[in-house]
């Protein structure tokens, strides 16, 4: 009987909650991204807590879009995030915007300023900061503190009309300069940006600041449980605060360690640079942390959902190693990806004793691991290709390809034996002669012939011409965020390799966009956006085993 998996200190707390009757045992939790950008692996890890959390406790979640901020915000970004959550396996309960709230959090300003406890401030950015004060130094208090709250209210109302220009006034909560945590000496929550929002176009030049609009957010949506990162553990005090003052449903902060994870960069601002600098073809690009980019890569989401899991949610941030991603990957490709036979660096083998002209049709499993699959036929004849690593002029020891005199096995196919090397002028090898053995045909062999190797091939009669985007690591070293230098430094300049002389079967010309093979003996690979009929591209999604050198040639 296998062991229950004991709960995270999330499940505890929720538990807890429920049996104790609060919110009436209710849960409702959100997700929350800003659309400045695309979506991560780090906030897959999110989006699973969120989403993972409401369905286990039978609640629902909410996808809010933090978009107080207009400068960095797009539509494009809305549109990709809600693609990406989708894709994940996950459906919201409510599409909900801060946007959505604007009228509501200016009034929860004016109700601050009414109860003495905001006031507009005209000191510059650099005054204020001068004046906050450090750890263990309290700050000064501003000398627009004691304005009176008839002058505050009219200044206010005269910035949401669009009379002050950018960063000539804000408005501040009034809390204590002295106080031990910086983030409660008079913080801004809300500044001027006379700019287009993707939402309320030029209605508005005033716009909340994260740390008020968040719990505002939450507690006009009634979140019971709003989950964040660590970093936003000394904002919860805030979050308390203005709920406190404002007297409106105690929504409450609850704070989870990132998990960071080996060879990937997770700071949207830095993917950003890598796609504006052209370091990557997009935010899709296959070698991209992005979920758009896991998902070109041929990532199955259920693997993405499994490595969230397998990672868990602590207090404690460390560095996961990329492995155990390409792990769950690979586990949930062997499960459901269909086999096929591709031959990425050729060499043709000539069967002599093969009669010309003649074809015969083989079985082949398309997964022996899913027993639904089915089989394939694959077409045989004399003129094949191999893998030029398959053969060896001058085997070494316990080698069981094909060599000189050596004899393999085809899959699915005859054992064969190597008569003869042909070489162009240069010296290349550009031929082998062979020999086949008729009755050793896989399923029905009585040749009584043994051999130890096993080689994939394809038919040069109906092989297919095709590219394959080989990937490797976008860095070569393991916490780049975090490396010596600029993180551009350590970009792998070898991550990305094209194959374009590569023969497929046929089949896989009834491939679909994002479909994902094993490629036999080689790895998992996934046909591409970029593929036009008659000329199929593929990515290489992750290898039958790790092959990453651990150490990089400088």
């Amino acid at each position: 009987m296998s062991e229950e998996k004991s709960l995270n200190f999330l499940e505890e707390i929720i538990e807890k909650d429920i049996a104790d009757g609060i919110h009436g045992g209710r849960v409702l939790t959100r997700f929350p991204p800003e659309p400045n950008g695309y979506l991560h692996i780090g906030h897959a890890s999110s989006i699973c807590l969120n989403f993972g959390l409401a369905k286990k406790y039978k609640g629902l979640c909410n996808l809010r879009f933090d978009d107080t901020n207009p400068v960095t915000e797009e539509t494009e970004y809305v549109e990709s995030i809600k693609a990406d959550i989708k894709w994940l396996g996950f459906e919201w309960a409510a599409e909900l915007y801060a946007s959505d709230y604007f009228e509501q959090l200016y009034g929860f300003a004016v109700k601050l300023i009414e109860k003495g406890l905001a006031y507009v401030d005209d000191s510059s950015a650099e005054q204020m900061a001068a004046e906050k004060g450090d750890i263990g130094v309290p700050g000064k208090e501003s000398i627009y503190r004691s304005r009176s709250v008839a002058e505050n209210l009219q200044l206010f109302a005269d910035m949401r009309a669009g009379k002050y220009p950018d960063g000539a006034k804000v408005l501040r909560a009034r809390i204590d300069m002295a106080h031990p945590n910086l983030l409660l000496r008079d913080p801004i929550i809300y500044r001027i940006k006379h700019a287009h929002h993707h939402r309320t176009g030029d209605q508005w030049c005033l716009y909340p600041m994260y740390d008020f609009a968040h719990g505002q957010s939450d507690s006009i949506e009634k979140i019971t449980h709003s989950i964040c990162t660590l970093e936003f553990i000394h904002h919860r005090p805030l979050y308390d605060w203005f709920i406190e003052q404002l007297e409106i449903f105690p929504s409450h902060q609850y704070e989870f360690a990132r998990r960071s994870v080996s060879y990937m960069i997770t700071s949207k601002r830095k993917l950003l640079q890598l796609v504006n600098d052209k370091y990557v073809s997009g935010w899709d690009d296959p070698r991209m942390p992005t979920i758009s980019g896991m998902r070109r890569r041929g990532y199955p989401a259920a693997a993405i959902r499994k490595f969230c899991d397998t990672i868990g949610v602590g207090k404690r941030e460390n560095l996961v190693d990329i492995t155990v991603l390409e792990f769950c990957v690979r586990e949930e490709l062997n499960k459901t990806a269909q086999r096929r036979m591709a031959v990425l660096d050729p060499v043709k083998v000539v069967i002599t004793n093969y009669p010309e002209g003649k074809t015969e049709q083989l079985n082949a499993d398309n997964n022996t691991e899913d027993e639904h699959a089915g089989t394939r036929s694959i077409s045989f004849g004399r003129e094949l290709y191999i893998e030029r690593e398959d053969f060896m002029e001058e085997p070494v020891k316990k080698y069981f390809r094909l060599g000189p005199g050596l004899s393999v096995r085809l899959k699915h196919a005859y054992i064969i034996t190597c008569n003869e090397i042909v070489k162009d002028a240069d010296g290349n090898i550009t031929e082998l002669h062979c020999t086949y053995i008729p009755e050793s045909k896989s399923g029905s062999d009585t040749s009584g012939v043994h051999v130890k190797g096993v080689i994939h091939w394809v038919h040069a009669a109906d092989a297919v011409k095709a590219t394959v985007r080989m990937y490797d690591r976008l860095f070569t070293v393991e916490d780049p965020a975090n490396a010596e230098g600029d993180f551009k430094d350590h970009i792998n300049t070898s991550s990305l390799s094209v194959l374009d002389q590569v023969w497929v079967e046929p089949a896989l010309l009834q491939a679909s966009e994002n479909e994902s093979f094993q490629f036999l003996r080689k790895g998992y690979f996934s046909l591409d956006r970029d593929s036009q009929p008659g000329h199929l591209v593929f990515n290489q999604t992750v290898g039958l085993k790790d092959t990453f050198a651990k150490e990089v040639k400088k």
